[in-house]
């Protein structure tokens, strides 16, 4: 998803208010459900032998696009997992999608919508995968309620405490600005709420932020800072993009109070993310 954040002064001196036409995003990514979900075959399908491996997959690719983290096979220690079954009942069979724990806890079951029996039995790859995109976004929502239902309980979980980020150093900036966007942006992002520390040791979330500075012409250049939010797996789950030009040699020295309005708005895209990322949105 793509949302307005910032524009930096296309003209004029520097600092004074930003004026232009918008030139920064915010990009957000979904929370993802538990950590991985097994979709195992089983016969409880009333599938030809054929079709049982199908169906799995079917399901799990479903999933897949649903940004769902499945896959087909047998669960291990900590997956989740998706029980396969159906029940046949005049002449048509309903495919039933239960989510389980790792701890073996049923969590809810999806009924998928009725097929006649005849075109069932035959298990056709077609049919099956129609079946499994039918139900996949509800069953992806059933996951989404859990695992919101299991944030809430626990306190030590996101959504029960200010999440801790480490602020990588950044790179990038002529000038003072390395030094100015890392001081404000530990000021910015710590009065919304998340702890901000150098060192990641304990951290939900580390913030990369990198900043390229391109010659447009002898009186203009762009500059384009990318923050990019990690999570502790160091997979990225948000980006914030600001970007416009800026008169040359404006920014060679001292970025003042530039670097204040850039960490402001971008510390509100990266807590966004952040509230996102612990089921609080």
């Amino acid at each position: 998803m793509l949302l307005p954040l910032l524009v930096l002064a296309a003209c004029g001196d520097l600092p004074r208010p930003y004026q232009g036409n918008p030139g920064a995003t915010a990009e957000r990514l979904a929370l993802p459900p538990p950590p991985r979900l097994a979709v195992p075959p089983t016969y409880a399908a009333y599938l030809p032998a054929r079709s049982i491996p199908r169906f799995s997959q079917a399901v799990a690719a479903a999933l897949q696009a649903q940004a769902v983290p499945a896959f087909a096979g047998y669960h291990k220690s900590g997956d989740w997992r998706l029980e396969l079954r159906a029940k046949n009942e005049r002449s048509q069979v309903t495919p039933l999608f239960t989510l389980v724990d790792p701890d073996g806890r049923g969590k809810g079951t999806v009924e998928g919508k009725p097929v006649p029996s005849e075109t069932w039995s035959k298990g056709e790859p077609q049919m099956l995968k129609s079946v499994a995109e039918e139900a996949a976004p509800r069953i992806e929502k059933l996951l989404a309620g859990v695992e919101a239902a299991r944030k809430q309980s626990d306190p030590n979980s996101l959504y029960n405490r200010p999440a801790r980020v480490a602020l990588s150093p950044i790179t990038g900036a002529p000038g003072d600005g390395n030094q100015a966007l890392a001081r404000q942006m530990r000021e910015k992002l710590g009065k919304l709420g998340p702890v901000v520390q150098d060192s990641p040791t304990g951290t939900d979330f580390t913030l990369v932020g990198t900043v390229e500075d391109v010659a447009i012409d002898a009186k203009k250049r762009r500059i384009e800072i990318v923050w990019r939010l990690l999570d502790a797996r160091q997979t990225e789950v948000g980006k914030v993009v600001q970007l416009n030009e800026v008169p040359a040699g404006q920014l060679d020295r001292h970025w003042g109070d530039v670097a204040v309005v850039v960490a402001e708005e971008a510390a509100g895209a990266i807590h966004d993310v952040i509230q996102t990322q612990a089921g609080r949105r």
